[in-house]
């Protein structure tokens, strides 16, 4: 597949036995977007040790799902109800890495 061009992650967790129908469905709902816009849409579990990730390529839908075997997924806290990703900080996010930290500034108290 193809690394997803636009990700949104779903910021409430999610019960990671729902399907593709439940997904696209939830997407529409909560969204009001249609999951067969190209766009990717992320989901991962209370714990967030699990993630999911729709994506509709022109063809029909993926559902992927990625499981870590330590830690624990970096996820925007909770306020708004989707969160918008780029390319680069998708991929510090499946492999575990604090995504949030890359573009942050340093404290203002901290001299070199």
């Amino acid at each position: 597949m193809i690394p997803p061009e636009q990700v949104f992650l779903v910021v409430a967790p999610l019960d990671m036995r729902w399907g593709a129908e439940r997904l696209s469905s939830h997407v529409q709902q909560l969204v009001g977007r249609s999951p067969c816009d190209g766009t990717a849409y992320a989901f991962t579990n209370r714990d967030r040790t699990r993630l999911k990730l729709l994506v509709w390529d022109g063809t029909g839908v993926w559902l992927c799902q990625r499981r870590l075997h330590s830690g624990r997924f970096r996820w925007p806290v909770p306020g708004d109800t989707v969160h918008r990703l780029s390319q680069q900080e998708w991929q510090w996010l499946v492999t575990g890495v604090d995504w949030q930290r890359l573009n942050a500034r340093p404290p203002a108290h901290w001299q070199v």
